[in-house]
């Protein structure tokens, strides 16, 4: 299939916040026929205040008053690079101006967990920011590691294609998920030592959030604060001698500005969390607003290589010690960074 081209309307659409939702949606459907996806009448609804409800009801109905099937879709290299280099790089390199500093600290070769921490409250543009500039640099097959709720959530369902987490390489935040992706990252590593293997199975990178949904919800008041690491991340490293690689961000703290973490209309949306902030109205009249943020300056710093297995014990015990003295590590070289 030809590659995807921006028309005078996709180019409004990059400038157009509301609008970002519908330029996911018309890539995804230049690739994949995707018969129960918005149409052409509902993208215009998305402009308009209040539209995107009409939208929703207009496709519900077309879709006989069911929710989008969920389709079974396997990690596809292809179709992130193409969305890497047709939509994600006018928004990283122009809009969010993201840059990744000291490269001579990457590893030779994969497989490898990356350890950022991660602001929350909103799309993970850290991550997907992060996972663009490690693919454009290395080539390597990003997979970040991320909550149910970007697979499963009502919302989800309706604002991106069904599948597109999957196939973008999203790994179910799930001891057996990361463990299975882990495992077969650290497996064709081994095996390309002797043989010629898949080129995008030896290029297996995990990007992992230590913080958990700890550091999502700490809001803009704790925004310079790391929470306590999730040693999950330590035991898989031990347990398939695969590194660490710490990368500090600073900058996606401004991705969703002066919000706090509202757990009684979480709990009504049955949500993991649900962020009030001023720009709350705004979003209940377009929703669309959902993979939107407010413009920043993304900055990654890579931390030297971390190889914990070689001197940590696989006990809860050692690995809770080191994932809070990497914890420690992160923090201060952040707040460095703050004062710069």
């Amino acid at each position: 299939m030809t590659p995807f081209r921006f028309s005078w309307f996709d180019r409004f659409c990059l400038w157009y916040p509301p609008a970002w939702l519908i330029l996911f949606n018309r890539h995804w459907q230049h690739y994949r026929p995707d018969p129960g996806g918005w149409n052409w009448l509902e993208y215009a609804l998305f402009l308009m205040p209040g539209g995107f409800y009409l939208a929703l009801l207009m496709r519900w109905t077309r879709l006989g008053f069911r929710l989008p099937i969920a389709t079974d879709i396997k990690p596809d290299p292809e179709y992130q690079k193409a969305f890497r280099d047709e939509i994600l790089a006018p928004i990283v390199l122009r809009y969010f101006r993201a840059e990744i500093h000291h490269l001579e600290y990457l590893p030779d070769s994969p497989p490898v967990v990356v350890a950022l921490n991660h602001a929350g409250m909103c799309f993970p543009w850290d991550f997907v920011c992060l996972g663009f500039l490690l693919g454009q640099e290395t080539g390597w097959f990003v997979q970040p590691v991320a909550h149910s709720l970007f697979f499963d959530h009502l919302w989800l369902r309706w604002w991106l294609p069904q599948g597109w987490a999957q196939a973008m390489g999203g790994v179910r935040a799930e001891r057996q998920s990361v463990e299975r992706a882990i495992s077969a990252g650290s497996n064709s590593a081994g095996i390309a030592a002797s043989h010629t293997t898949d080129e995008t199975a030896q290029k297996q990178v995990l990007l992992y959030a230590p913080e958990s949904w700890r550091g999502l919800a700490k809001g803009w008041r704790r925004r310079y604060q790391l929470e306590t690491f999730d040693p999950s991340f330590i035991r898989l490293s031990i347990r398939y001698s695969v590194p660490v690689l710490p990368i500090v961000c600073l900058g996606n703290e401004n991705l969703h500005p002066w919000t706090f973490n509202s757990k009684w209309l979480a709990q009504r949306f049955k949500m993991p969390l649900l962020p009030v902030s001023p720009f709350l109205l705004v979003f209940v009249l377009f929703p669309s607003l959902g993979v939107w943020a407010m413009r920043s300056h993304l900055r990654y710093y890579l931390q030297p290589l971390q190889s914990p297995w070689k001197d940590v014990e696989p006990i809860r015990l050692q690995t809770y010690q080191y994932a809070e003295k990497l914890r420690s590590q992160m923090q201060t070289e952040l707040l460095d960074l703050q004062h710069k």
